[in-house]
């Protein structure tokens, strides 16, 4: 084959258009509906044909169009004003600069194997992805000095589509990442940047790539450079793709790359976010630059390292976590560990839950979790939920303790919100509810919003899917040679009357997609009353070896294929931000039937609120904390049962009831003006209930607040004094375990008193022996709470003892009283840990010391 030469051709837009590539190359414009309809005024045509990208759209049309728009002048003032907004957004005080005082540069890496930004960059697969994309919009929003790090895909994730049976197949188009609205980063001399990471025994080389979200950028890593050898350069071919060996080298490139390239473009984090484990290698090059660059030890790198990571987890199943076999990463890591100063043994046990077990794989989970310092579910439930999952990491802590919090997963409100409902909202919320989405008492103003407003407005967003649904169909049916006949039928399919029920998520087993057709009899009955016409449109793509997910979508697509129900089913193919665009905005409600509590959170919902929609939906995810009774309707009361069969028989059978009881009356009954008064009172219910709080922008600020902050506090303290405090902790740390088996609980005294009373005060006395650790180095509790019918605390709360410094025999002092609150049978026990103000957590060290029968 002869040597070819690359040569990057740019759009050729005259001199007073060229500020449209500079609005381009920013994912502002994404959130922004001026600036979206902008481009579209451009060629409407040409701005669907190009997926909505304004690069290749820009780079596409035809020069007599930019002619007649250089002479435009009302366009040309529009764009004005556009690039103004831009610049006045880019330019504004924001609430990380209020909160913060930040003015010394502390980058915050936030770390994704996927980002979902946009349709026009395939870079995402599912829920992961947009929640990360969302955490970029609502961090550029609030101005933090945020990074987001990800993998360039080169043929992102797949395309669905379906064949005549309804059976998923795939295809993989290639992305052209010059005709994105990404670019290639450059170092001083215009030369792209390019770091290179060891990889087993050779060195893997990366090209970097910037992606522009408002204040935020996110460099993505691509080894599909002429560098590489040819299976190196497959490494960001496919997202999720690819051998075991292969997503473990995505891995290596994402975390230990991603903190290389960092260092490389001088943006040193002061912060590492892990949003899931798959980025959590991450810590193993920190470890390495810390030891090598700093001279600290192992120990005293980790301590620096573990302060200010953060992990989120959005698995709720062990299936759903990367593992890899032992002599893989034996392979891979065989240099690093002597570059960080452990044994491998060493660092195979930070993957393990039971350090030393050979018979268990290396969990990323495990890994991210030992080395951050907070790690966090997605939602109040799933936090539960990780806590049982992951205990067995701190065997001697109560499961309720173990040190795993939640954080509840949100929405970027203007991302997803029609433009119908955003001029309803800037009528009556005025314009502070864009900079303040988290304000209640702005969203409380939904009330006055007039029904029939609300209900017009509600009724041109259900046409617009009703219209939109019919075209992909017809397309769909044009792809697959469907006869002329059933082209035609597809312009009729869907009533833009009826009552229209969204179903779209990935087609995996727990979501239970086909929940509905339980008893197809019932549902054929409810969707085809001719009164009251219910319709449902699902989408979804299952994962490409998931058979059972497949099956899944063919069970809908053949439902759909009955006479009876062709015209109240329809299937979406190839599920993306543009069609969930169009579901969340136009569906009247929002059907999610996941089994319980397998739903780590889920947003889709959040979204469909935000325009008008309501939720029905199991009780599990972030609905547990949105529903109250009046704002949507609840699938059951958060039962969870151990015949699954048995539990689909029982919620189905809620379902239908809800549809044909409750939700499909208050639909249809309507005032003499043809308004629904009760489902409208319903609508603004759910939106002043659920908008304030399941949004990104407080997501965003609870990451900060509760993590980002101090977390940045800490790096600058260990870094302080030739990092001081880092070598103290380590230090300190390896006392504190080697003289931890001096430490018993020899003796506690409670008064003889044997039937106190409520409000009666029992003072408790507990002798520690500590050995050669001091008081004020561990912290003493008296632990009580009901006893289970095991005889067991179930969920027990600490009352802290306080430490006299009165010593005997029988050692340290520490007392304490305990209030009677209630009456009943209550358990006591007493516990002893290490302590120290650094700690991110009190059981940091996994070290419990419980008073003991005969001690």
């Amino acid at each position: 084959m002869p040597l070819i030469k690359t040569i990057t051709i740019t759009p050729n837009l005259p001199e007073s258009l060229q500020p449209l590539l500079r609005l381009a190359r920013n994912l502002w414009w994404s959130w922004t509906p001026e600036a979206i309809y902008l481009f579209k005024d451009m060629d409407a045509e040409l701005w669907d044909k190009t997926g909505h990208n304004p690069i290749a759209m820009l780079g596409s049309i035809e020069q007599p169009r930019l002619e007649e728009l250089e002479r435009d002048e009302v366009f040309l003032a529009r764009m004005e004003t556009v690039i103004q907004e831009l610049e006045r957004y880019l330019n504004a005080q924001t609430w990380y600069k209020k909160i913060s005082n930040d003015g010394d540069g502390k980058v915050i890496a936030y770390f994704s194997a996927e980002f979902g930004l946009h349709e026009s960059l395939p870079l995402y697969s599912g829920g992961l992805g947009i929640l990360a994309g969302d955490h970029m919009k609502s961090a550029s929003d609030l101005g933090l000095p945020l990074r987001g790090i990800g993998l360039l895909y080169k043929h992102g994730y797949f395309q669905q589509y379906l064949n005549p049976d309804g059976w998923q197949l795939e295809t993989y188009p290639t992305n052209d990442f010059h005709n994105m609205p990404i670019s290639p980063v450059k170092d001083g001399k215009g030369n792209p940047v390019i770091i290179d990471v060891k990889m087993d025994d050779r060195t893997v080389f990366c090209k970097v790539w910037e992606i522009t979200v408002g204040r935020v950028r996110i460099y993505m890593l691509d080894t599909d450079v002429p560098l590489n050898s040819e299976s190196d350069r497959q490494i960001t071919a496919h997202l999720y793709g690819g051998s075991i060996e292969t997503r473990l080298q995505q891995e290596i490139v994402l975390g230990r790359g991603g903190i290389r390239m960092l260092k490389q473009l001088g943006e040193n984090p002061a912060v590492c976010h892990m949003n899931e484990g798959h980025s959590a290698f991450m810590a193993v090059e920190r470890l390495i630059q810390l030891t090598k660059d700093a001279g600290l030890s192992f120990d005293e790198a980790l301590e620096a390292v573990r302060a200010t990571s953060v992990f989120t987890t959005h698995t709720p199943v062990p299936a759903g976590i990367d593992r890899f076999p032992e002599d893989l990463i034996r392979r891979y890591f065989g240099e690093a560990v002597g570059e960080m100063g452990i044994s491998m043994e060493q660092f195979l046990d930070y993957g393990r839950i039971h350090p030393g077990d050979r018979n268990e794989t290396f969990c990323m989970a495990v890994l991210a979790i030992k080395m951050a310092s907070q790690t966090n579910g997605v939602s109040k439930l799933h936090g539960e939920v990780s806590r049982n999952m992951w205990a067995e990491i701190w065997p001697q802590i109560p499961k309720h303790e173990v040190p795993i919090t939640h954080v509840t997963n949100g929405i970027h409100t203007l991302g997803w919100l029609s433009r119908e409902m955003a001029r309803l909202y800037e009528r009556y919320l005025g314009s502070r509810w864009i900079d303040e989405p988290t304000n209640h008492n702005i969203w409380k103003r939904v009330r006055h919003i007039a029904d029939f407003e609300l209900w017009r407005s509600r009724e041109r967003l259900r046409e617009r899917l009703i219209s939109f649904s019919r075209h992909r169909l017809k397309k769909q049916l044009q792809n697959k040679g469907a006869p002329r006949y059933q082209l035609k039928a597809a312009d009729e399919v869907l009533d833009p009357e009826a009552l229209t029920i969204g179903f779209a998520r990935r087609f995996a087993t727990y979501k239970r997609a086909t929940l509905l057709f339980k008893d197809p009899e019932r549902l054929t009955r409810i969707l085809t009353n001719p009164q009251r016409p219910v319709q449902i449109i699902f989408s979804g793509k299952a994962h490409p070896k998931d058979r059972e997910g497949k099956a899944l979508i063919q069970k809908v697509v053949q439902m759909a294929n009955r006479p009876e129900l062709r015209n109240h089913i329809v299937f979406i193919e190839n599920y993306d931000i543009e069609v969930a665009r169009y579901l969340v905005q136009g569906v009247d409600v929002w059907l999610n039937t996941p089994r319980r509590p397998n739903e780590a959170s889920g947003t889709s919902g959040m979204k469909v609120t935000a325009n008008g929609g309501l939720n029905l939906s199991i009780l599990d995810g972030w609905w547990v904390e949105g529903f109250n009774g009046n704002n949507g309707w609840a699938i059951g009361a958060g039962e969870e049962y151990d015949d699954p069969n048995y539990q689909d028989e029982v919620e189905s059978r809620l379902l239908y009831e809800l549809l044909e009881n409750t939700v499909v009356p208050l639909f249809y009954d309507r005032t003499q003006h043809g308004i629904p008064s009760g489902w409208v009172e319903m609508i603004k219910n759910s939106i002043q209930s659920i908008c304030p709080f399941f949004n990104t922008n407080r997501m965003v600020e609870e990451y900060s607040t509760k993590f980002y902050l101090p977390n940045s506090k800490r790096w600058l303290a260990c870094q302080k004094d030739g990092w001081c405090e880092a070598r103290e902790i380590a230090a300190w740390k390896k006392r504190v375990f080697e003289l931890w088996h001096q430490v018993k609980i020899t003796d506690v005294e409670l008064p003889d008193k044997k039937a106190p009373k409520v409000g009666d005060r029992l003072p408790i006395h507990v002798y520690v022996q500590l050995g050669d650790l001091s008081p004020d180095e561990v912290r003493v509790d008296a632990y009580i709470g009901h006893l289970d019918d095991k005889g067991t605390i179930e969920e027990g709360h600490p009352l802290p003892l306080i430490s006299t410094g009165e010593t005997s025999e029988l050692g340290y002092l520490f007392k304490g009283n305990l209030l009677c609150l209630s009456s009943g049978q209550i358990g006591f026990s007493v516990r002893c840990y290490p302590y120290r103000k650094e700690l991110a957590h009190p059981f940091e060290l996994g070290l419990l010391k419980w008073w003991e029968s005969g001690s």
